[in-house]
């Protein structure tokens, strides 16, 4: 007789009847099938409390991983890294809605999960995110806090019910399907740094120092044993705080001054609004959408915690412009282009990394996605009559992605601000007349001078 907290188990005995086991058995034997055997066993070390309270741990581990990654897309110059931040935003944040599912299936309230807070997780995030460097960023939030992850999910397949518990199970291995290959590409990646001349020492203090503060709040689960706090941190000598500048690589020739293409290039490629003008315009704003990236991820970072579909909606369409600079970046090249040849265009995310999020949201969503759904139609019409393939395709694709994200951004700009939209919109012209006056991108007619919406579209939409 084993005992359970020092009371004694009891067993259940059976009253079995020897003719209906036998019947059974009869029955059995007479059947055809023999489907394969369900090799599980019943029984796990932790109970719906128990295991509700390390999913908690998880989910808020993946929010906040989400949010930081959105907060260093703008700081962030290597063009590879930043498309990878990218999508692994939203691998983290859909992470973190899975397992808010999960959790409200085991009668978590979903107010009571997104709600939640902890201290000593927000300690470790703020401390990773205060990396010098993309290097140590990486090293952070993929070699140590995603690894950390990784393992724990796996130990909780290990160790809870796998019949009771089967829905856990399930949301943890198609978490772990986007983890595995994100880490493995995490860990090439500090490895291209280290082979560029990156002092591999220093990326390594930084792990350990990053792996003692996570022993330090009882790893991920909360469980583990605890260890000293390690000193110093950097947040305890500077609070961490969102860079504001956006940043490219050094194969990148940029420009900010205009918005305008053929004047940035100094002399037109093509005959200005012809179709190969227009193409070409197209496929140099998907690539330059990278600027798009820093966007979503920013405004994830600044609306933190408002509304969790709000911060789920800007992950999903981080991911999509992500995808929209790859489309553009292997469409210069299927056009005959070395993609670096051709000039990018900065101007949009200088007007936007400073500003408030309502009214970069609102330049982005209510005139730079409105914009590109007033002439894609005639674009893609115009490709598939030419028999212009490629850009037919990526077209289509993109035109359905920027659909989604018109309606989506109602839904974060509501979150973002109390304001109609009538005073959202003249708002955000006069900021972006102000930004684009201080580039040099437009000239005013006099002291009185606001875009029009049509101007913004032309000048910086998407």
């Amino acid at each position: 007789m084993s005992e359970n907290n020092g009371v004694p188990e009891r067993p259940l005995p059976a009253v079995s009847r020897p003719e209906q086991r036998a019947a059974a058995a009869a029955r059995r034997a007479a059947y055809p099938y023999r489907f394969p055997r369900d090799t599980r066993k019943m029984g796990g070390k932790f109970t719906v409390d128990e295991n509700a309270q390390r999913l908690l741990r998880c989910f808020y581990f993946t929010r906040r991983i989400a949010q930081g990654l959105g907060s260093w897309t703008l700081a962030i110059p290597d063009f590879e890294v930043k498309i990878e931040t990218g999508r692994h935003i939203f691998w983290h944040a859909d992470a973190a809605c899975r397992l808010r599912d999960r959790l409200h299936q085991q009668e978590k309230r979903l107010s009571e999960i997104d709600s939640h807070r902890d201290p000593e997780i927000d300690l470790f995030i703020e401390e990773m995110l205060s990396a010098e460097d993309t290097p140590e960023l990486l090293t952070g939030v993929h070699l140590v806090a995603g690894r950390a992850l990784a393992t724990a999910f796996r130990h909780h397949i290990d160790d809870t019910c796998p019949v009771a518990d089967a829905p856990t199970i399930r949301v943890l291995r198609q978490i772990l399907a986007d983890f595995e290959p994100m880490l493995e590409w995490a860990e090439q990646a500090v490895g291209a740094y280290i082979e560029g001349g990156v002092d591999e020492s220093r990326l390594e203090q930084w792990r350990w120092h990053l792996e003692r503060l996570l022993a330090h709040i009882g790893g991920i689960s909360g469980a583990e044993e605890r260890t000293l706090r390690p000193t110093p941190l950097r947040t305890d000598a500077k609070p961490y705080q969102r860079g504001e500048v956006p940043r490219r690589d050094s194969r990148f020739d940029s420009f900010f001054h205009t918005g305008d293409y053929n004047l940035a290039d100094g002399e037109a490629r093509y005959a200005p609004h012809t179709y190969d003008d227009e193409r070409l315009r197209f496929v140099r704003a998907q690539r330059d959408e990278v600027d798009a990236i820093e966007a979503f991820g920013t405004f994830l970072w600044d609306i933190r915690f408002k509304d969790f579909l709000a911060e789920y909606y800007l992950a999903r369409i981080t991911w999509d412009e992500a995808r929209h600079t790859e489309i553009g970046h292997r469409t210069m090249l299927a056009l005959g282009y070395d993609p670096f040849e051709l000039p990018n265009r900065l101007t949009s995310s200088t007007c936007r990394g400073p500003m408030q999020p309502e009214y970069a949201m609102a330049e982005i969503n209510l005139f730079g996605e409105i914009g590109v759904l007033k002439t894609i139609n005639g674009l893609i019409e115009e490709a598939r009559r030419r028999n212009d393939y490629v850009v037919a395709h990526i077209s289509d694709y993109i035109r359905s992605d920027e659909r989604t994200h018109v309606r989506n951004g109602q839904h974060i700009i509501r979150v973002m601000t109390d304001l109609g939209m009538q005073e959202l919109e003249l708002r955000t012209r006069e900021l972006f007349t102000e930004c684009l006056v201080s580039l040099g991108a437009v000239k005013p007619d006099g002291d009185l001078f606001t875009l029009t919406r049509e101007d913004i579209e032309r000048f910086i939409g998407e």
